[in-house]
């Protein structure tokens, strides 16, 4: 995966699904392009996803599958970064 599969996605909704976890949607808040310098050279640059969702419950950092309706299926490490009364934020890095 590189930062142009998610740069149009933003405000867009991928619903976490997967055994033993409830369907749980999640938005896409923003794409971030990292800095290219910690990038092995002929790497992909490091970017980093923010997703929000308005559900109480925190899920523990891990890999988890989301399907998007034009990407489909992607697995990705989520971490749980903050909590509000709305909802959870996660975060995951791509380096």
């Amino acid at each position: 995966m590189v930062f142009e599969d998610f740069a149009d996605k933003v405000d867009e909704v991928f619903v976490l699904g997967q055994d033993g976890v409830p369907a749980i949607p999640l938005t896409l808040k923003e794409a971030e392009l990292l800095n290219p310098a910690f990038a092995p050279p002929g790497l992909r640059p490091p970017f980093v996803l923010t997703l929000f969702a308005r559900d109480p419950r925190i899920l523990p950092q891990s890999l988890y599958r989301m399907e998007h309706q034009e990407l489909g299926a992607v697995t990705i490490f989520l971490v749980p970064v903050a909590k509000n009364a709305e909802g959870v934020t996660y975060v995951a890095t791509f380096n």
